[in-house]
């Protein structure tokens, strides 16, 4: 199937394979900059992957049927792509995976990292999106090691997730399934995103929540059904991590701040960055997103309102860029002095 080069690029054994994608113009950009929602054949997504490599994976969860997403290169255009690989018996229904799959291939969002294509073939459910380079923001929340993100950047991406579920929910895909801080990416450029994976759930009849139970909404446990309430109160808990720099169970974060203030609560990090106008407005509004009855919590586009008063700094710049690039350049220079040999030796390069 294909020979990688070095961990940016892979190089593909020529050239009797070709994909349908390049055959009948299904990767066409429709304009959004993104590729049109297509459908690849398991070998494509097998080969963009090295045989689905374990040293590709750059996430996975689940028990007894995991759930791996993988870092892959499409070899019709070079893309780099993020593969979410379902376990095999998650989507028994082929054409239901199917019509899912393509409803949320429909959506198209500069807030989005968009879903670009799907594969439902021998068993195997895979969904294609767009890769975003650089990490979640669980790990630059909780796990940072230079330094760690700032309050305008914290409001950016509490603001643009915001966007991407209110934007979502007037195209009718409403509910978003366990929406965490991991679900939210950032792009090349630095910008926050919101994964497309929660917009379908993680199989046919699978639970909709799989975080602890103390970050699950109420009525969740009660009936388990998600309902477009239920996603903004898994916001309101993104708003706590935002805040705390921590992932602190809801119920307990309202019991400290009853009858007090944001400090409370407050990164430590943060200390002397932020107004303690700009502070209490955001606890307030994530106390509301995480009232215990569902027709007590705001809509979407209260909740986008409300941020977009607090996201006053349009210029900042993710810090970890500067580090990204110096990296990148390096493994740039040594990604083409091997694809130059590869092609010398008859092999097809494809960089990411």
């Amino acid at each position: 199937m294909g020979a990688r080069c070095s961990k940016l690029s892979v190089c593909w054994w020529p050239p009797h394979f070709k994909s349908p994608m390049l055959e009948n113009g299904a990767a066409d950009d429709d304009g959004s900059g993104v590729p049109v929602f297509a459908e690849y054949s398991l070998d494509e997504l097998r080969a963009a992957t090295d045989g689905f490599a374990p040293d590709r994976i750059v996430s996975e969860h689940g028990e007894k049927a995991p759930n791996v997403v993988y870092r892959g290169t499409l070899f019709s255009s070079g893309r780099t792509v993020a593969i979410k690989r379902f376990g095999r018996s998650a989507w028994p229904d082929s054409r239901q995976f199917l019509e899912e799959a393509r409803a949320v291939g429909q959506l198209r969002s500069g807030r989005l990292a968009n879903l670009i294509g799907c594969c439902c073939e021998s068993g195997e459910r895979l969904l294609v999106a767009e890769f975003m380079p650089h990490e979640t923001l669980a790990k630059h929340l909780f796990h940072w090691e230079t330094n760690p993100l700032s309050w305008a950047m914290r409001m950016r991406a509490a603001l643009y997730v915001a966007q991407a579920l209110e934007y979502c929910s007037s195209k009718g895909r409403a509910l978003y399934h366990d929406l965490h801080a991991y679900r939210v990416v950032f792009d090349v450029d630095g910008n926050p995103r919101l994964s497309c994976f929660g917009l379908m759930k993680n199989s046919r009849d699978g639970k909709s929540y799989s975080t602890n139970l103390a970050f699950t909404p109420p009525e969740y446990l009660k009936t388990g059904r998600v309902s477009p309430e239920s996603v903004v109160y898994s916001f309101g808990t993104i708003l706590l991590d935002l805040l705390s720099g921590k992932h602190i169970p809801p119920s307990h974060a309202l019991d400290l701040i009853k009858g007090k203030n944001f400090l409370v609560l407050m990164d430590s990090c943060l200390e002397s960055h932020v107004s303690n106008s700009d502070g209490t407005d955001l606890m307030r509004l994530a106390s509301r997103c995480l009232q215990y009855e569902a027709r007590d919590r705001p809509n979407l586009k209260a909740v986008v309102s409300g941020l977009a008063s607090l996201h006053k700094d349009a210029s900042v710049v993710f810090s970890i860029l500067a580090t990204f690039t110096s990296t990148y350049d390096v493994l740039c220079k040594e990604t083409l002095s091997v694809c130059v040999e590869n092609t010398k030796a008859g092999r097809v390069c494809h960089t990411f």
